[in-house]
């Protein structure tokens, strides 16, 4: 940083800016977590030899405050991945099923915009199409604020919904399935290269969701990579341009996310791992009836209200996520 030529390239500067300030963050709390642990330490050494009530109370008081920090700072340590700090793209699909997935994945849209709401997250929507009677067809946002990727890589996977389908006159119980992607939004900095041969563009009249934010000329982009396979949409900006730039940079998430996936397979190889939750499998399951509850299958943590988990409240399967992946 106090190199003269530091500020020659912005976008490089601001990364490691960021990098070393979260770094700072985390090194000034833990020498605060060793000096609290310490003078916790000498209080206890003084209750052992001269016990007094209140002290001992203001010891008990002290020690839940420490713990509450430290569990704190479990999880500032648990995001320090090579992209946990950037923003994230969040899609989302409906299984097999008509217009019961299709609600499905509507309110799992619904969940996460509670969620980043109350993160205080920046939300931009990518595209948006509706269902036919219900629910959406597919949405893709990006989620911009302090470790968004971070966060929501936990919720990567299929989610199971087991309800009674406000679709079936015959008030049957029905089982659902949405799928959620969650990507790292590409950096600049990153290298990953895309030769203009393998893209195949195709632009059209924007449509959907959006009312006035949707431009009604032929600005709408689908951008599909022949080697991959990988199509992506962008129909929200206001400019052709704009939406094609768009496309490449969600593209380029998904490229990197597979190089992601790549390396922890190897890892899991490398260890000798054998695990049944592998990438996009069921990961949660929602039951409305005939009890209530949200249950993660990869931890166990599990919540009875269900709503309050509807409503955005998904911070305790998070974290257990998180802390999961320590013996990982």
């Amino acid at each position: 940083m106090n190199a003269a030529d530091f500020w020659n390239d912005q976008k490089k500067a601001q990364r490691i800016i960021r990098d070393t300030n979260g770094m700072k963050k985390l090194v000034e709390t833990h020498k605060s977590l060793q000096s609290a642990l310490a003078d916790l330490s000498e209080s206890v050494n003084e209750l052992a030899s001269s016990y007094d009530e209140e002290m001992n109370e203001l010891v008990q008081e002290e020690y839940s405050e420490t713990m509450k920090k430290f569990e704190e700072f479990e999880i500032q340590v648990l995001l320090s991945g090579p992209y946990d700090s950037h923003n994230a793209i969040l899609e989302i699909h409906p299984g097999a099923g008509g217009t019961e997935a299709m609600d499905w994945a509507g309110m799992l849209y619904r969940m996460y915009v509670r969620w980043a709401e109350k993160r205080g997250f920046k939300m931009t929507l990518l595209d948006y199409q509706d269902g036919e009677e219900a629910g959406i067809k597919s949405v893709s946002l990006k989620l911009e604020g302090d470790m968004a990727y971070g966060y929501l890589k936990a919720e990567n996977g299929v989610h199971r919904l087991v309800r009674i389908s406000p679709f079936d006159s015959n008030a049957r119980r029905h089982t659902s399935f949405a799928s959620v992607e969650v990507m790292p939004e590409f950096d600049d900095d990153m290298e990953i290269e895309i030769d203009d041969k393998d893209l195949d563009i195709v632009t059209m009249r924007s449509s959907g969701a959006g009312g006035q934010h949707i431009n009604k000329t032929d600005s709408a982009v689908r951008m599909t990579h022949k080697p991959t396979g990988i199509v992506v949409f962008c129909q929200t900006q206001r400019s052709q341009i704009q939406n094609r730039e768009a496309c490449m940079n969600m593209l380029k998430s998904k490229l990197l996310q597979i190089k992601i996936r790549e390396n922890e397979q190897r890892m899991k190889d490398i260890k000798g791992e054998v695990k049944a939750n592998e990438w996009g499998s069921q990961i949660r399951s929602y039951v409305f009836c005939p009890y209530t509850m949200v249950k993660d299958l990869r931890t166990g943590y599990e919540v009875g209200n269900i709503q309050a988990v509807m409503d955005g409240e998904l911070d305790g399967f998070i974290d257990s996520y998180l802390r999961s992946q320590i013996a990982a």
